[in-house]
């Protein structure tokens, strides 16, 4: 007999044992006095064994496997791995765009330097930098200058690139030796725009939040205002301001924001205003009837100082005898700037007698100013003409003096006045055909604010009385 008959012949033995091995189990379970015929209920018993017999089965393979031993065991399962999609032909190829880095210059960086930074050899920077006007923008470059290099994986620098203006940018190519330029133009878009708020709880947080600049901020509290209102105790959280500038767009973003043209600010219902004109080769802020903003003189030559001696007779601080004191005194730390109190001609600088080191300013009309004991002078020289808020020098204590202070003389025609009672001499308002100028310009501008606050402000105006009926 053949090993496959042997085979044969050994799963019936099996099928018989087990047949009889299940009667005897039935028949151990079977009630006393059975006749030989089941009944409806034991028909139904074994109907529920026989299926749960086949669940287990079909559940547990090591239990089927033992059930019907000889039988070829299930295929074994295999895991395969998988090879990851191949990577964009773009990356393959390192196509430009995939790796481009942009860098912010900071200060103290140099390109020598970033090319370092990049483990970019030193002999391409002087490809680059031999091309025409790359030097000279490239090493002068300001804090914030944004650069890109195009740097493929596993490749050197393959392309760079710089906005040489608002308009222009330049990008150079790396091929071998070879070293190729493309001047890439970018138009820009100017919008004359509106911004409005209200102060809150700070004047520089809520208008930057609008996208107003710092600098057009720092106009409307140092130029344009700045004789007007005192924003350290006079403006509240509920005042408002309108701000009209020019902005300059490229693609989306915006890149540069002009000088203020007009701007409003309205302090406990009080409505200040103040428009640019440029009059004379100068720009200037006037108000709506065309009158400066800017006053002749400012009453403090040093910002926030304390005034140590008032004008008239006092006892000198050093010589100790009583004597005029023909000017007053502003106590600050050695080293403080001083301005000049308005725009002048420089009529004298240098040491004098008990003044120490002192500048004269001649403002014409007869006004001088004399400013005394500095420490050392600015960058100002005799017969120079120098704007109002100029740095003329910085506080001291040479010549007479006992700690670091100004000295401060105001004079009319060469007679010495109290800088703090004089009536300082109102600024010449526009005339003529520049008033009818600078009416034409401002119209619109003022126009422009007044229609943007109806619509911001609408809630905020005080709504009429309705007169009740008898």
């Amino acid at each position: 007999m053949g090993k496959s008959g042997i085979d044969k012949a050994r799963r019936a033995r099996l099928d018989i044992l087990r047949e009889a091995a299940l009667h005897r189990h039935v028949a151990a379970r079977l009630p006393a006095g059975f006749s030989g015929r089941w009944t409806r209920r034991q028909w139904a018993h074994a109907s529920l064994f026989a299926t749960l017999a086949a669940l287990v089965g079909a559940i547990v393979p090591g239990f089927a496997d033992s059930r019907h031993e000889g039988v070829a065991p299930t295929q074994a399962q295999t895991t395969l791995a998988l090879a990851l999609p191949p990577l964009p032909i773009a990356k393959l190829r390192g196509e430009t765009g995939d790796s481009w880095q942009i860098v912010h210059v900071e200060r103290g960086q140099t390109l020598g330097s970033l090319f370092s930074d990049l483990d970019i050899p030193a002999s391409t920077m002087h490809k680059l930098l031999e091309q025409p006007g790359a030097k000279q923008a490239l090493t002068r470059m300001k804090p914030g200058t944004e650069l890109a290099f195009d740097m493929p994986i596993g490749a050197g620098l393959r392309a760079f690139r710089y906005d040489r203006d608002e308009t222009h940018r330049v990008e150079y190519h790396f091929d071998g030796d070879k070293v190729s330029e493309k001047v890439i133009e970018r138009p820009t878009e100017s919008r004359t725009v509106v911004i409005s708020g209200t102060v809150g709880k700070s004047l520089f947080h809520s208008a930057r939040k609008l996208g107003l600049s710092g600098g057009a901020i720092n106009s409307l509290t140092d130029d344009i205002f700045k004789y007007d209102i005192d924003f350290n105790e006079d403006v509240a959280s509920s005042d408002r301001f309108s701000v009209v500038v020019e902005q300059v767009w490229r693609d989306g973003e915006l890149i540069r924001t002009g000088p203020v043209q007009a701007a409003t600010f309205t302090v406990g219902g009080k409505l200040h205003s103040g428009f640019r004109f440029e009059h004379a080769g100068k720009a200037e802020y006037f108000t709506a009837e065309g009158r400066p903003l800017k006053k002749s003189f400012i009453r403090m030559p040093i910002p926030y100082a304390r005034l140590t001696s008032k004008f008239g007779s006092r006892r000198h601080p050093v010589l100790g005898i009583v004597r005029q004191h023909k000017g007053v005194d502003y106590g600050a730390s050695t080293g403080t700037p001083i301005m000049a109190a308005g725009d002048a001609r420089v009529q004298f600088v240098g040491w004098k007698g008990g003044y120490g080191r002192a500048v004269i300013l001649d403002h014409g009309r007869g006004y001088t100013t004399l400013y005394g004991h500095m420490s050392r002078f600015g960058s100002i020289k005799a017969g120079q003409r120098i704007p109002q808020g100029k740095v003329i020098g910085y506080v001291g204590m040479t010549g007479l003096a006992s700690g670091p202070h100004l000295h401060y003389e105001f004079r009319v025609n060469g007679v010495h006045r109290n800088p703090l009672q004089v009536t300082m001499p109102p600024p010449v308002p526009l005339g003529g055909t520049a008033l009818a100028q600078f009416r034409a310009q401002t119209a619109n501008a003022l126009k422009r604010i007044q229609s943007v606050e109806r619509v911001i402000y609408a809630d905020a105006q005080p709504k009429p009385v309705k007169n009740k009926k008898a």
